[in-house]
């Protein structure tokens, strides 16, 4: 594990990765539309959120993985990425109605 990483930006396939598991996640334990109104709320003061993970990785790093909280904090840097991860979140939570209503109707059937 390397202190720089909190420096270098995410490789594309791990951005990419990174987004999908949190969207993943999220609409899995149906929790899309509280995360998307947090993520909403808190877009303003995203890069800061990114800084303050620099600054309590020591804290909270044993509890939450360091590797875990560089990745986010290098995610959150990137400007535009809560639109992105909002859109991945919305895509995910529909495609999951989508699986549910086609087996209710299969059920049904």
């Amino acid at each position: 594990m390397s202190v720089f990483l909190w420096d270098e930006p995410l490789a594309p396939d791990e951005r990419e990765a990174l987004i999908n598991r949190l969207a993943k996640e999220t609409a899995g334990r149906g929790l899309e539309t509280p995360t998307i109104f947090f993520l909403e709320m808190h877009r303003p003061v995203a890069f800061l959120a990114s800084q303050g993970m620099i600054v309590l990785g020591p804290m909270l790093g044993p509890l939450l993985g360091i590797e875990r909280m560089q990745a986010v904090s290098r995610l959150l840097r990137e400007p535009g990425v809560v639109d992105e991860i909002i859109a991945r979140i919305e895509e995910e939570a529909t495609q999951r109605r989508a699986g549910r209503t086609s087996a209710a109707h299969k059920e049904e059937s």
